[in-house]
């Protein structure tokens, strides 16, 4: 790759973790999420506290899990508590500032499916399920969601939701009594999308690097709102480039025994 190129998925991945605040509790789910978490933490967030669902507070993986049940979870982590407790004292009791999901499926008010691709009863994909997602998306502060974006992935209607982001808009969200205060950004391949601040539904917000509104818009399934003035993410740095491919490397050597 020519020196100061990047693939989308670095660019996703580092204006993902740019979002992340040092010192931040995280609550963070594993794939696309997890690569960004810990990018922020290996870089501008040192002292973000990185939760997985499967009751790891702390969490400083050499290498990105497999799954919440990855042993190098556990093994780096500051503590390590049952899940009961992580989802009723930790979660439901209002001590994570920030979660961080992925999805198969997003609408315009940020909600999102990982159960099912087609009918429930009779799905063309069986997906992984929504393991604490609901709650994460109910009960953080405040939640981000990263995922490619495409018709397939950004649709007018869920084939399933999974878990809630803004309903069906407006204070749909505030009559249901969640606490967090729900989606704040969603973070693509192509761009950056926030919810507006009255309907909630999503708007384009910045393009990134080379892409214009019209590929936007052609990767959605709905009519996307988009704002007067649009931003431009910055491009990676080289030292952000540097972190994230050392930390896949590793990840790649590790999981095919190499490590």
């Amino acid at each position: 790759m020519p020196e100061g190129a990047y693939t989308s998925d670095e660019m996703m991945t580092v204006a993902a973790a740019r979002m992340i605040r040092n010192g931040v509790t995280l609550f963070v789910g594993i794939g696309l999420p997890s690569a960004a978490a810990n990018l922020a933490r290996l870089t501008h967030a040192p002292d973000t506290v990185l939760i997985y669902e499967s009751g790891t507070i702390g969490a400083k993986p050499t290498v990105l899990p497999l799954s919440i049940g990855d042993g190098e979870l556990s093994e780096t982590a500051d503590a390590v508590v049952s899940i009961p407790e992580i989802f009723s004292y930790w979660l439901q009791g209002g001590r994570i500032g920030l979660g961080f999901l992925g999805a198969a499926q997003i609408d315009k008010y940020a909600n999102i499916n990982s159960t099912v691709i087609g009918d429930y009863n009779k799905p063309k994909v069986r997906l992984p399920g929504s393991g604490g997602a609901q709650e994460i998306a109910g009960f953080c502060g405040e939640v981000l969601i990263t995922l490619r974006q495409n018709n397939r992935a950004f649709v007018k209607k869920l084939d399933f939701l999974t878990s809630g982001g803004y309903f069906e808009g407006g204070d749909s969200r505030e009559k249901l009594g969640l606490p967090g205060k729900g989606p704040t950004n969603v973070i693509t391949d192509l761009g950056i999308l926030t919810p507006d601040p009255e309907t909630k539904e999503l708007t384009l917000t910045s393009l990134h690097p080379g892409i214009t509104v019209e590929q936007v818009v052609a990767a959605t399934g709905w009519p996307l709102k988009v704002a007067p003035k649009l931003d431009v993410t910055a491009a990676p740095t080289a030292a952000e480039l540097s972190v994230l491919r050392d930390l896949n490397e590793r990840t790649a050597r590790a999981h095919a025994g190499q490590a």
